[in-house]
């Protein structure tokens, strides 16, 4: 039987990158993951720091097999930029997680993942909750939809990693759909902050941990 080395982190002098909810063993030479708890990471930043492929590289390291991972994308092709933005996604992606379109009902596409994902990348929550804002227009509280995604967050059907944007370190928008969208976003990083285990700011495709610590 194998042995491992935690403090190095290796088995076999390889190293071996697991989950923070997961414990891997060997007997022989099959690897044995062992779930616990699974937890929620929120990775922010601004546009062009590197959230969603500091996100996608964490959960292709952590897991083996398509079946084993998956990318809830939220991107509507409404105009060509945004068709070619997502064109470019899939094919960074390829066909090494179950990629699941969902542009509104995200609690859903959550709770409803094969029972075979461990680890779960959601890109992008201000996109959703722009889609939101687009087909439902200005709530008068918050939606409701942000509230389900809460009540799924506290308990997890794997490990989530959550790409947002930091939207309040900019100009005050001059209109108020923009400013409506700007508050949102930050009161829903605010609640799922509390809610994370880990959040990870991105700069410049460096990672610093703001709770918890980085993947």
């Amino acid at each position: 039987m194998a042995t491992i080395d935690l403090k190095k982190n290796q088995i076999k002098g390889y190293p071996l990158h697991s989950a923070k909810g997961t414990v891997v063993s060997t007997t022989g030479s099959v690897r044995i993951h062992t779930r616990l708890k699974s937890q929620v990471s929120l990775i922010i930043g601004g546009g062009r720091s590197g959230k969603s492929s500091y996100a996608q590289d964490y959960a292709l390291s952590v897991c083996e097999g398509t079946e084993s991972r998956a990318y809830i994308a939220t991107a509507e092709p409404i105009d060509e930029e945004m068709k070619a933005r997502i064109a470019a996604h899939q094919k960074d992606r390829g066909d090494r997680f179950i990629t699941i379109e969902e542009p509104l009902e995200l609690a859903k596409a959550i709770k409803d993942l094969p029972p075979s994902v461990e680890v779960c990348v959601v890109d992008c929550l201000t996109v959703w909750l722009g889609n939101l804002l687009h087909h439902e227009g200005i709530p008068s509280k918050r939606f409701a939809q942000m509230d389900e995604l809460y009540e799924v967050l506290r308990h997890p059907p794997c490990d989530i990693l959550l790409v947002t944007n930091e939207t309040g370190l900019g100009l005050i928008p001059s209109d108020e759909e923009s400013r409506s969208f700007r508050d949102l976003a930050g009161w829903m990083n605010q609640d799922i902050a509390q809610i994370a285990r880990n959040v990870i700011l991105l700069v410049a495709g460096l990672p610093l941990a703001l709770k918890g610590e980085v993947l």
